[in-house]
């Protein structure tokens, strides 16, 4: 590898530790200042109502930007939005070339297709078992099973040691679609020596191991063949093994499946070019809905996690052109709420009820399986691997913090709780965190990435709490106010207590300053500006007990 063994093995978290989405997983290998680096993954996140506009968090990638020549490449794990969905923003400050399994490349290429002004990204295609030399770093992908096909642990060896990053798994012996975890693959590189595993902690709060994706086909199969109106179901797009599932239900009874969204329609069309819809009829579009007698239909729809343009919002909505719901039919949630998106799913949920829709979900039965492992499941990795070295990831810092007891329960020597920005040494010489590097989240706002922390955002948050004053006054040069000054307020409420106009209290503040204001004062646009915004905002405070976003003009004439 013409690295000499002074090189230290380091990660560096820039997304994904302390919180769920986001992945972006730096290693390095190396001395100090000549480290050469691949990146794991590359996610984004979904923010929340406190950013209004904003819909899409993406990790703040400055630091390794700033070592770009010394970045080798971008691994791609698995598929999932929040493994690959920044790629298209921000590969193009990278560079690099991408690795990927089939799949993985398949719906990175078909999303750029339908984005326009997406780039062109050098995708490389991988097999499980077959090492890729990337500089200092032989990375050789691990089948695991989850909720997408082909997903892949790495295992990633340097001259300082081998670290097996699980990505995103579980243990399912009959997973319906793509591979089962290899448990014998494991086993053969815990008996060559693991010097530190990275593992997921999604579900470490939960005991036992996780239901098969087979067990849940089977439930599926009864609550369509049980059902008299249409049926639908609204899933994660990615998850093929769902997909199939409802296919092979719906056939059973007699149904013919209609798919509904697009983000689900371009997970199909790759689905099927890697044959893991192989048997499978083929699937129609929205536009077929209207020729299909209610108990011959089963709907695939967008919009499990309450995504206000997906599918099933329009449909509970009473707002998709095509598809409409009448009382007694049926819409199964085959899906988990991610948190922070319970007032979306929710506010779907009571449209669909108000239209005497039944809705199920997995509180009402085995509807769907997590895609990550349970406790047992993670106890299991560690007995197959046999770590020197632990480092919780993918969580929140609850499930790292819990992950990490439970690493220590399982007797490994040495556990590093990381976060976001962390440097951690992996060898050689004494795990732990060594530095902290630059990071952080980016917002996209339309089609413009920002920092989190932008003006815009803060403005906005104000706005949305306490509305906003526009004031425009002209002024003559001998200091005199020429006619009334023009008010316009957006978000404030129009009387106050007392039952008193907000625009006259306005006016008042406005007019008792500049009376107020001597000549020479008044001459000066920017002085008089600011005296009356800060009027308006004192008095709206003391008698409103709110402070807006004030804006004042003033005019020389």
């Amino acid at each position: 590898m013409n690295m000499s063994m002074d090189g230290e093995l380091v990660l560096v978290p820039l997304g994904g530790l302390g919180e769920i989405g986001m992945n972006a997983m730096l290693y390095g290998f190396g001395p100090k200042r000549s480290r050469k680096w691949i990146l794991v993954d590359l996610g984004l996140g979904f923010a929340g109502p406190d950013m209004p506009g904003i819909d899409l968090l993406m990790p703040d990638l400055t630091f390794i930007e700033k070592m770009k020549k010394d970045l080798i490449a971008l691994v791609i794990t698995h598929a999932h939005e929040d493994h690959i969905g920044a790629v298209a923003d921000l590969w193009p400050r990278l560079g690099v070339p991408v690795y990927a399994t089939r799949f993985g490349a398949g719906l990175l290429e078909t999303k750029r297709l339908n984005e326009p002004g997406a780039p062109k990204v050098p995708l490389n295609i991988v097999e499980p078992g077959v090492p890729v030399q990337l500089g200092p770093f032989s990375v050789e992908f691990v089948r695991m099973a989850h909720s997408i096909p082909e997903s892949c642990g790495l295992a990633i060896r340097t001259q300082a040691g081998l670290v097996m990053h699980t990505g995103d798994w579980k243990i399912d012996e009959t997973p319906l679609v793509g591979w089962a975890t290899d448990e014998k693959r494991l086993r053969e590189l815990g008996d060559e020596g693991v010097l530190a595993l990275v593992c997921d902690s999604t579900n470490i709060l939960r005991d036992g191991q996780s239901p098969s994706e087979t067990d849940v086909a089977k439930g599926l199969e009864v609550l369509i063949r049980e059902a008299t109106g249409r049926v639908v179901v609204t899933t994660f797009a990615s998850n093929v093994a769902r997909l199939r599932a409802v296919a092979d239900a719906a056939a059973a009874c007699g149904r013919t499946v209609v798919v509904v969204g697009r983000a689900m329609e371009r997970v199909v069309q790759v689905a099927r070019e890697c044959g893991y819809l192989e048997g499978v009829p083929t699937f129609l579009s929205a536009e077929s809905f209207g020729y299909l007698a209610r108990e011959q239909i089963v709907i695939l729809a967008t919009g499990s996690q309450g995504e206000s343009r997906a599918a099933l919002a329009r449909i509970a909505a009473n707002e998709h052109p095509e598809v409409t719901l009448t009382p007694g039919d049926r819409v199964i949630f085959s899906s988990r709420t991610i948190p922070g998106n319970e007032k979306g799913v929710g506010d779907i949920i009571n449209g669909l009820v108000a239209q005497g829709v039944h809705v199920v979900t997995d509180r009402d039965g085995l509807v769907h399986v997590s895609g990550h492992p349970r406790r047992a499941e993670v106890a299991r990795m560690y007995e197959w691997t046999r770590p020197q070295i632990a480092v919780p990831a993918h969580g929140e810092a609850m499930h790292l913090a819990e992950h990490a007891r439970f690493a220590r329960a399982q007797g490994v020597p040495k556990v590093v709780s990381a976060h976001n920005g962390d440097m951690v040494l992996i060898g050689p010489g004494e795990a732990g965190i060594i530095d902290q590097v630059q990071h952080g989240r980016l917002a996209k706002d339309g089609n413009v990435l920002i920092a989190q922390n932008d003006a815009a955002i803060q403005a906005r948050q104000t706005l949305s709490f306490a509305g906003i004053i526009s004031v425009a006054i002209a002024i003559t040069k001998a200091g005199e106010v020429a006619g009334d000054p023009d008010v316009m307020f957006t978000g404030l409420p129009l009387k106050l207590k007392d039952g008193k106009a907000m625009d006259e209290v306005v006016d008042e503040a406005i007019f008792s300053t500049l009376d107020s204001l001597p000549r020479s004062r008044r001459r000066d646009p920017d002085a008089t500006a600011q005296s009356v915004e800060r009027a308006i905002r004192n008095t709206l405070r003391q008698v409103w007990g709110k402070k807006p976003v004030v804006h004042v003009l003033v005019v020389e004439v």
